[in-house]
């Protein structure tokens, strides 16, 4: 009996135990799972909600739409227009080459393109949304729409493209936009903040420097997908800010007429005010569709134009370099007056040619001009008289008087591509070539010719500076109310003044008007009768190699050698003569002389600009009173 009690007992602490041993674990699992649940519904459940909502949600990006750049009048120059594009976001496509079979049977979806997007797709991060294509038809965009529920992880989007002028009379002003490339992100923090796919960046011109505050900030579209990933509702649009649009000091109309006037050449017309510094009209020729970069351009458009030998790409008006040629003869004649090395009434004797040491300086003119002052030296552009004015002026003071009036140095500053140029010295030549100076360099940079480059808008600054009566300008191309405020104001930069003597000023100007408007003059057969069109200007033919013996022999006109070997034909100018308001720079490569092939041009620009002149004036009023 006391062995059953005893027995009992231990299995009694046994099954006791094990009770104990199971309630525990029982509350141990209870409290697993309360605690359990806790971590997942309340510790993590902004991170499980979001993964819900991620299978619920769609959120997409939406490209900012970028601000509109105008002329002087409101005329669009870069505009926005509607566009469709597919994206596709490669994490939530199951089966890629099945996506990519039923696209090729919708869109133009070629194997070229499919290449493309794979290495595109290496590239990039599987979640990153992609761009497929971002110029569908309507035709293609309606399909795609059609069979959405069959293609999962693409999206057909409603989009803005950039849209410039088909006549490209702007294109090196307003440049283009494309794709953002690897070196765009590196280069702008902006770029990598705001990256949204079919975001385009400005490459060049006004689109690269006005590129941040006119790109805009990007909106968010979010939707309520299914299964499939099919869009069932929009259920919040938040719209993104437009970028600041601008408006340009270029009258559209005058672009339009002057690309056309030198259509088919390489040149370069430039038309500046010369009291605001409003660059009106800057053309640049042959020109380009920049329409063609928005979307990609094709390879065979690319070579097209990298391999055409006018350089369309290139803007010549801020990034051609040319020797000025005698375009500076009016510069340096007013150098050596207000230096005081000579007076108007210095005579010089042009036989055609003149010795220096074992070389011979040539005039233009083959049997010289004869006796010339210093005004008749301006009107015929004689050679002869200006190596001597050279030659006692010196090219150190010469070249202090061309870098105040604009030469040497960027005009606007703007635009990357725009290039210094070069006024040569003493200390130049040196320090960059590294051997001395010689005089026989002195008189040929007195014509324009040697080391000297210059590009388009710097003669047409100096050209301003010395039609204004010699004061410094500001120029600009981007139109601002508080500009057109100050500059009635004295005191400022605007109106430093560069001369010593203002009659030495005034003498040149009339000199000029000799050259346009007198007989014997290099651009008298340019010139205009009537009154309210009468202009005075330079001509300039600047060589572009050696002439040799042979050719000077044989009496070679420009017309008859080929065309890489004639010379730039150059043409500067103000107008109108009384009370002057605009200055003008023309430049014709290989054009051959500048009064039979650059004054014709500024002629009928010259025309052109007057005749919008009042227009002008009247729209700047009524802005003037607006602000």
């Amino acid at each position: 009996m006391p062995l059953f009690s005893e027995t009992f007992q231990n299995k009694a602490k046994l099954i006791s135990r094990r009770m104990f041993i199971l309630s525990t674990l029982k509350v141990g699992v209870f409290v697993g799972i309360i605690s359990r649940l806790f971590y997942l519904q309340i510790s993590e459940n902004i991170k499980y909600r979001s993964l819900s909502d991620k299978n619920r949600f769609r959120e997409w990006k939406l490209v900012p739409q970028r601000g509109i750049i105008e002329d002087f009048f409101g005329e669009k120059i870069a505009d926005n227009v509607q566009t469709f594009q597919l994206h596709m976001i490669p994490e939530d496509v199951p089966n890629i080459e099945e996506l990519f079979f039923r696209l090729s049977k919708i869109i133009d979806f070629n194997e070229r393109k499919r290449n493309s997007l794979i290495k595109r797709l290496k590239k990039r991060k599987r979640w990153e949304p992609i761009i497929v294509s971002d110029n569908l038809s309507w035709s293609e965009f309606s399909k795609l729409n059609l069979f959405l529920h069959e293609m999962q992880g693409v999206k057909p989007v409603v989009a803005l493209a950039r849209k410039y002028s088909k006549d490209g009379s702007s294109s090196h002003i307003v440049g283009y936009v494309s794709d953002i490339s690897v070196k765009d992100l590196e280069n702008s923090k902006l770029l990598r903040e705001i990256n949204v796919p079919g975001l385009k960046t400005g490459k060049n011109g006004l689109e690269k420097f006005l590129n941040e505050p006119i790109i805009g900030q990007p909106g968010i579209q979010r939707f309520e997908v299914n299964a499939y990933g099919k869009r069932i509702k929009e259920l919040k649009l938040v719209k993104g800010i437009t970028g600041e649009s601008f408006r340009t000091t270029i009258d559209k109309e005058v672009q339009k007429f002057t690309s056309k006037l030198i259509e088919n050449k390489s040149a370069s017309v430039c038309v500046m005010d010369i009291y605001t510094g409003d660059i009106v009209s800057m053309v640049s020729s042959p020109t380009f569709d920049p329409n063609k970069f928005v979307h990609g351009i094709s390879q065979e458009d690319w070579q097209a134009l990298i391999k055409d030998t006018k350089k369309p790409l290139i803007n010549k008006s801020m990034a051609g370099l040319y020797p000025p040629g005698s375009t500076i003869k009016p510069i340096v004649a007013l150098s050596a007056l207000e230096n005081d090395v000579i007076s108007p009434k210095f005579t010089v004797e042009c036989r055609g040619s003149v010795d220096l040491y074992d070389r011979t300086y040539h005039c233009w003119k083959e049997k010289g001009h004869g006796f010339m002052n210093l005004r008749n030296g301006i009107k015929q552009s004689c050679d002869i008289y200006f190596y001597e004015v050279a030659r006692r002026l010196g090219v150190d003071r010469l070249s202090v008087t061309a870098k105040q009036f604009g030469l040497g140095q960027k005009v606007l500053g703007t635009f990357l591509e725009e290039r210094s140029g070069v006024v040569p010295n003493t200390k130049w030549k040196l320090k960059n070539i590294g051997k001395g100076w010689y005089l026989g360099e002195t008189l040929i940079t007195g014509i324009g010719q040697g080391y000297f480059q210059s590009t388009p808008i710097q003669l047409c600054l100096m050209t301003a500076q010395l039609a204004n009566g010699g004061y410094k300008i500001k120029p600009k191309i981007i139109y601002n109310e508080q500009d057109f405020q100050t500059t009635t104001e004295d005191g400022g930069e605007k109106f430093k003044q560069l001369y010593r003597n203002q009659e030495n000023v005034k003498f040149v100007l009339d000199a000029q008007f000799g050259a346009t408007n007198e007989p014997m003059g290099t651009s008298y057969r340019s010139r205009h009768v009537k009154p309210e069109y009468i202009y005075a200007g330079k001509t300039g033919t600047s060589q572009t190699r050696t002439i040799t013996a042979e050719e000077r022999e044989l009496k070679l006109k420009q017309k008859d050698l080929p065309y890489k070997k004639r010379d730039h034909a150059l043409f500067t100018a103000f107008a109108p003569y009384k009370n002057p308001r605009y200055a003008f720079s023309v430049v014709i490569e290989h054009g051959g002389t500048g009064s039979s092939a650059a004054a014709p041009i500024a002629k009928k620009v010259i025309r052109k600009v007057l005749d919008r002149h009042k227009l002008r004036t009247k729209y700047q009023s009524d802005l003037f009173k607006e602000v």
